[in-house]
C-alpha cells in the first residue's frame, strides 16, 4: 500500500500542471493587451497633438468664415442660391445689381482695351469723286494707245431722174484720233511692325486710299488735263464763239456779263447754251459744273417765278436743269471773268476714256527694310472724240 502511494505520487509530480499553464497564458495575454493599449494611447496622443497644432495655426491667421458676410453684403448671391436650390425667384425680383468699374465708354476704365467695331475700318473724309466716267464713253484696252475712227463728213446725195445721167457724189472722209494711255502711280510705305501689330488692316486701308486718290487725279485730268503724261481734258481744245465753230475746237456761248451771270434775264444764257447744241446730241446731253456754280444756277427762276433747277425725285437720281441731268464735277472752273464755268453736251459721244481696267498693287518688303513699299499703278487716257458734241458757257460779255 505504501509502495503504491509512493508510485502514484511520483507519477503526478512528473506531469504538467493545467492551472499553471492557464495562468501563464493569461499573464502573457494581459501583457500583450497592456502593450497594445500603450500603443493606442501613444497614437491618440500624437493625433491630439497634431490637431492642437492645426487649431493653433488657424487661430493665428484668424481667417473669418466664408459665409460670415454673404448674407449681408451679397444679397444677389443669396437670392441666386435660393433660386438654384428651390426655384424661388422672389429674391431676384427688383434686385439692383452694381455696375463694376471697367467699361468701354471711359478710356481710363478700360476703354483703351476694347476696340470698337468701327476701329477695324478707318473713317476717312468723303472726297467728291464725281467723275466724267459716269457720262463719258469708256473702253478697256491692252495696248499703249487706243485709236478712235471719226466720220465727220457726209455722203453726197442728189436727186435723180429716170433718164438723166447719175452724177458722182462726195465720199465721206474718216479721221483717226489716237488716245495714249498714261501711268498713274503711287508708292507709300509702312513699317513691318506697324503692319503686324496694328488693330486694323493697314494694307487694305492703304489700298483704299490709293484708289480714292487715283479717282480724284483722274477726275481732274479728264477736265483740265494738258496731255503731258496725263489724259487730255475736254477743256483743252481751243474755244471759239459758237457762231464761228469749226472742227478741232469747242464752241462757247457768253453769259452777257463780264464776271458773272447777267443781272437781268440771267437764265437766257442757259437757254442759249442748250440750243447751241445740235438736236442729235441734246437727247443724251448733261450739264457739268462745280458746286459753286450750281449754287448760283439753282437760284435762277423763270418769268413765273419757278426755279429752273429740279432736284432728283428718287434715290440716286441726279438733279436736272431745264430737264437735263446735272453732274457736279469740282474740278470745273469757278464763276470768274473769261472762265468756262459750265459745259453742256453728249459726253458719251464727245469724250472717250481708254484704260486698263485693273489697279495693280505690288507689295515690296525688301527694297526699303524695315519698311514695306506699296507700289500701285493704273494706266488711263482720255481725249475729246467729237468736237460737235460739247458746248461751253463762258463768263464774258461776248
Amino acid at each position: 500500500m505504501t509502495e503504491r502511494k509512493a508510485r502514484v505520487g511520483t507519477g503526478m509530480s512528473g506531469s504538467a500542471d493545467p492551472m499553471a499553464e492557464a495562468g501563464a497564458a493569461m499573464g502573457g495575454f494581459l501583457s500583450d493587451l497592456r502593450a497594445f493599449r500603450a500603443e493606442i494611447k501613444t497614437a491618440l496622443q500624437q493625433q491630439d497633438d497634431r490637431m492642437t497644432m492645426l487649431s493653433a495655426k488657424t487661430a493665428t491667421y484668424a481667417r473669418p468664415p466664408l459665409s460670415a458676410a454673404a448674407e449681408t453684403e451679397a444679397p444677389h448671391a443669396k437670392a441666386f442660391n435660393a433660386y438654384l436650390r428651390t426655384g424661388d425667384d422672389d429674391g431676384l425680383r427688383g434686385l439692383t445689381l452694381e455696375g463694376k468699374a471697367l467699361s468701354t465708354t471711359v478710356a481710363g476704365d478700360g476703354g483703351y482695351l476694347v476696340d470698337p467695331q468701327t476701329a477695324d475700318q478707318i473713317r476717312s473724309m468723303l472726297f467728291a469723286t464725281s467723275s466724267l466716267r459716269s457720262i463719258a464713253s469708256i473702253v478697256n484696252v491692252d495696248a499703249v494707245s487706243y485709236d478712235v475712227l471719226i466720220d465727220r463728213s457726209e455722203v453726197g446725195t442728189g436727186w435723180a431722174t429716170e433718164t438723166a445721167a447719175q452724177a458722182e457724189t462726195a465720199t465721206p472722209q474718216i479721221e483717226r484720233i489716237s488716245i495714249r494711255l498714261h501711268e498713274l502711280s503711287a508708292m507709300p510705305k509702312a513699317s513691318q511692325r506697324l503692319l503686324d501689330d496694328s488693330a486694323f488692316d493697314v494694307e487694305g486701308w492703304l489700298a483704299g486710299k490709293i484708289a480714292t486718290r487715283f479717282i480724284r487725279a483722274e477726275a481732274a485730268a479728264f477736265v483740265n488735263g494738258d496731255g503731258v503724261d496725263k489724259p487730255k481734258g475736254f477743256l483743252l481744245p481751243p474755244k471759239v464763239p459758237n457762231a464761228s465753230w469749226a472742227w478741232g475746237s469747242l464752241g462757247y456761248v457768253p453769259t452777257g456779263a463780264a464776271s458773272d451771270f447777267a443781272a437781268t434775264n440771267s437764265a437766257d444764257c442757259i437757254i442759249n447754251l442748250i440750243y447751241s447744241l445740235s438736236a442729235d446730241y441734246r437727247a443724251n446731253a448733261t450739264f457739268v459744273m462745280n458746286s459753286k456754280t450750281a449754287g448760283a444756277v439753282r437760284k435762277m427762276k423763270d418769268a413765273d417765278g419757278r426755279f429752273l433747277w429740279l432736284d432728283g425725285l428718287a434715290a440716286q437720281e441726279p438733279a436736272r436743269l431745264m430737264g437735263y441731268r446735272v453732274l457736279i464735277a469740282e474740278d470745273m472752273p469757278d464763276i470768274a471773268a473769261n472762265a468756262y464755268a459750265i459745259a453742256f453736251g453728249d459726253f458719251g459721244a464727245g469724250y472717250t476714256i481708254a484704260e486698263r481696267p485693273d489697279l495693280r498693287l505690288l507689295r515690296d518688303p525688301f527694297s526699303a527694310k524695315p519698311n514695306v513699299l506699296f507700289y500701285a499703278t493704273k494706266r488711263v487716257g482720255g481725249d475729246v472724240t467729237d468736237y460737235a458734241a460739247i458746248k461751253l458757257l463762258r463768263i464774258a460779255v461776248s
